[in-house]
């Protein structure tokens, strides 16, 4: 059987609420349950601003609150700058430090409020921090299959970076489909170009999508050869900047379906999966 890791992401799901605060106590009995699943890695939290997003403001009282003592999953947490990186990096807990790398400009000062060059700095001063505290990086490659704001954006652009990180260090790059407008067609001819060309890299599949593209878009990716992918439950979350208003995270369910069909191996146990699935929906 194919092994695919599968990455739950409730702080992408959670962190848009802005009607009210998840209370710190649900938040942490939420990803308990998600770490009774199988997953092979929670993004549970962030160290950025409390400013820019203030429903992640309590991660670090979240993660005192985890039980990891029955769970194989691993945690990770975003970071958008070098005090965050530092941050998280305190905790034995964390294992990844997610950090979001915008191939538009744009985007990415919307994003951290930098510039791409002023982003690759602070991705290298992450990495430092990352080698030293026994963490890995998984780097985001925003707006990987597209741009809305009239930067430019191609494929060959894609793999320039892909190249560029490469040589930095960045040994897990998540390709990131921002604002859901990635097709079948660019990412077949991504992952099936960069897999083969950079095996010292693991690649995975940040999807957004609506309801009637997921399947093509999954389909894409693993039958290109990429066997990582993010996912929240019932595709809650998804970037608040994109046109659709049904565009959302890829949702998990429909993940664990498509595997099950495949036959691939995806370490879900699908009583736990049940059980945090009823557990979402108290949340949201």
């Amino acid at each position: 059987m194919n092994k695919v890791k599968l990455i739950e992401c409730p702080r992408d799901a959670m962190q848009g609420i802005k009607s009210h605060f998840i209370a710190t106590d649900a938040k942490a009995q939420y990803i308990n349950a998600l770490l009774r699943v199988g997953f092979d890695t929670i993004d549970f939290g962030s160290f950025v601003s409390p400013k820019a997003i203030p429903q992640m403001r309590d991660t670090a009282d979240v993660l005192s609150k985890l039980d990891l003592s029955r769970t194989e999953s691993k945690l990770l947490a975003i970071v958008a700058n070098v005090r965050g990186a530092e941050d998280a990096s305190k905790f034995e807990e964390i294992d990844y430090l997610g950090y979001p790398f915008s191939i538009s400009e744009n985007f990415q000062m919307r994003n951290t409020g930098k510039t791409i060059s002023e982003s690759i700095i602070i991705l290298d001063k992450i990495l430092a921090i990352a080698s030293k505290t026994n963490k890995e990086v998984v780097a985001y490659l925003s707006m990987g299959f597209g741009n809305p704001y009239g930067d430019p954006w191609n494929v060959e652009i894609v793999s320039e970076w892909t190249d560029k990180l490469s040589k930095m260090g960045v040994k897990i790059l998540s390709l990131s489909d921002t604002i859901g407008s990635s097709n079948p067609e660019i990412i077949t001819y991504l992952f099936s170009n960069l897999i083969p060309k950079y095996s010292n890299m693991e690649f995975g599949a940040h999807l957004h999508t609506t309801p009637t593209t997921w399947f093509e878009k999954v389909d894409a990716a693993y039958k290109s050869g990429c066997n990582r992918f993010d996912g929240a439950i019932k595709g809650y979350g998804g970037c608040p900047m994109a046109t659709d208003e049904l565009t959302g995270n890829m949702p998990t369910e429909k993940l664990i379906s498509y595997f099950n069909q495949q036959k691939a191996d995806t370490n879900i146990n699908a009583m736990s999966f049940e059980s945090a699935y009823n557990e979402a929906l108290k949340i949201f």
